[in-house]
This record gives C-alpha cells, structure tokens and sequence, in this order.
C-alpha cells in the first residue's frame, strides 16, 4: 500500500505540471499579447540572466563545435553580416533592426560595422531595457513600433534586418511586404527566422501537429512559415530585384537549444537570485525548449535565412501583384 502511495506521489506531480504547462501558455491573440509576453520577460530578469543581450540562437559552425552560449551568439550575429554582403558596406549605413529585442544586435552592428541603426520593438519594456543597455556614444535609437505597420516611410533604409522575429507576424505577406517597402531602391533586406518544413507536399502528421501546436501556443506564436513559403512571398512583393535568396542554417544553430538548459544547470545562481518563482518561471520554459529541439531535429522546424536586393523601380504588373498579396 505504501509503495503505490509512494508511486503516486510523482505520478501526482507529473499531472499536476503538465496541467500548470498548459494553463500557462501565452496564446498569441494580438500584438498586445506579444507586448505583454516580451514585457513579462524583460521585466522578470532571468531570460537576460541566462541568454545575455541576445535573445536568439547561436551559431555553432558546419559541423557544429563546442562553443560558448553566449559568444555563439554574438558569432551568429557576425555570420550573418557575412552571409548577407553587410560587411562589404561602408559606415553610415542606415539600418532598421526589426524585433531588437534589448538591443544586442543592434549594438554589434553599431559599434563593429559603424551602422547607424534604428531598432525597433513591439514590448515598450524591451525598448527601456535597450535604452539602459546601449552607450551614449553608439548610433543607436531604439522605439516601439508594430513590424505589420511600420511607422516609416517608403525607402527609408539601406539594410533591413530581422533575427527569429517572423513567427510573432499573424500575416507573413503583409510582413514581407513591410519589410521590403522601406528598403532603399538598391538596399538588402537580411532575415533570419524559425520556420516550419513545407506541409503543401506533404501534412504534418499524428504527433507533428501537437508538437507545432505547443510551439506556437507557449511562445505567442499565431504561424511559423515555410523557407520556401516566405521566399515566395517576398518575391511576391514586387520590390525584389530578380530572386530572393535563402538558406538553411538548422545544423549551425541546433546546439543552442539544449545549452539554453544546459545553462540553467551551470548556472544555478540565476536560480537564487530569483527565487522561487524565478525557478519555476525557468523551469517551465523547459518542455517548450525540449520540444524545439525535437521540432529542430527532426525536420519539422528549419532554421531559415533570407536575403533579397530592394529593386530600382516597380511596374505596373508587380505593383498590382503587391496589391492582391497585401490584400488577398
């Protein structure tokens, strides 16, 4: 008898966790529950405890190498600027970060690449917390503003950069299309982004669409798009000269998931100074990161990156191209 009492006691407590995990998750239901979920974050501390200034994967290399967390990160930042020809641009260049986060990206370009960037953020709290994190002397302003909307003129930026900011956009045309429309004539929109493998030729199956579904539900995600679907949306646009050009990078940046609890671990201090609730806000996190690892290595998720050259002129036919995919 007490030895099925004593079973019953994890058993209970399984249950018990996996109902709190699913209570808990943060729905997308607007960009409002995106603020509010970034703002939550931001606010509590340990998310910046343990992934830094970047709240994005590592690069780890092809084949991937032991790394440090936190410097993949900061070498995801300059793999990128590589892949997408930035470095080959001279200071001054105006850049748009969309989906700053706290602003490490943003810095990096500013301080490494002498960019004049503009971040932008939908979590007033992220933009405070940039703020306080960025020196006087970077070029660096940081505001609140809506990636479906963006506050900007047309063809107000040299270079329109974006990390992991996709899956939080409930529309990824209107999305392509805001990205591409403040691009400069000539100007490079550069993207990196979580996606899900292309189910047009074949649907996800038994256990793939639960393990979507929490993806989505846990982290305020209303869609992830496919490397193939959102290419084809940006060419959709009618600002891109010639072809969109994309990449996988799943292999380089797989490893960040189980360090991102590999840290927790090493790092139990982050535990302490946060308390009980910080650990159990950490701790819950857990199944969601275990599930992108799976999602990741399995072939469900991609880590996808996107390139694409701003065109000189629009026509007739594209410009009435844009209209049905904005539109329709």
């Amino acid at each position: 008898m007490n030895s099925i009492f004593l079973l019953g006691i994890p058993l209970t407590l399984l249950i018990v966790g996996f109902a709190f995990y699913l209570l808990t998750a943060r729905r997308y239901q607007s960009a409002d529950s995106v603020a509010q979920s970034y703002d939550q974050w931001t606010e509590d501390g340990i998310l910046e405890f343990y992934w830094g200034e970047h709240i994005h994967l590592g690069h780890y290399g092809s084949p991937p190498q032991r790394k440090d967390f936190l410097k993949a990160k900061e070498d995801f930042i300059h793999e990128m600027v590589r892949w997408g020809g930035l470095d080959r641009r001279p200071a001054g260049t105006t850049v748009l970060d969309v989906g700053c986060g706290i602003g490490g990206s943003s810095r990096i370009l500013a301080k490494d690449y002498k960019f004049d960037v503009t971040g932008i953020t939908i979590s007033p709290q992220q933009v405070k917390r940039a703020q306080e994190l960025t020196p006087k002397d970077l070029n660096v302003q940081f505001q609140v503003d809506d990636a479906m909307a963006l506050s900007f003129p047309d063809a107000s930026f040299d270079v329109v950069w974006s990390i992991e900011a996709g899956p939080h956009m409930p529309d990824k045309a209107v999305f392509a299309k805001e990205l591409m429309r403040v691009i400069k004539p000539g100007g490079v929109l550069v993207v990196a982004d979580w996606n899900q493998r292309d189910d047009r030729q074949k649907p996800l199956n038994f256990w793939e669409k639960p393990v979507m579904q929490q993806l989505l539900d846990q982290w305020s995600h209303p869609a992830f798009a496919s490397i193939e679907g959102f290419t084809e949306l940006l060419e959709a646009t009618g600002f891109v000269e010639g072809d969109a050009i994309a990449a996988d990078w799943t292999e380089q940046t797989l490893p960040s998931w189980l360090d991102t609890i590999w840290q927790g671990i090493v790092h139990p201090q982050g535990w302490m100074k946060y308390g009980v609730s910080g650990f159990i806000k950490s701790v819950r996190e857990v199944p969601t990161i275990l599930l992108m690892r799976l999602a990741f290595g399995t072939g469900l998720c991609r880590f996808g990156m996107f390139r694409a050259v701003r065109r000189h002129s629009l026509s007739p036919l594209t410009e009435t191209t844009l209209t049905e995919v904005t539109q329709g």
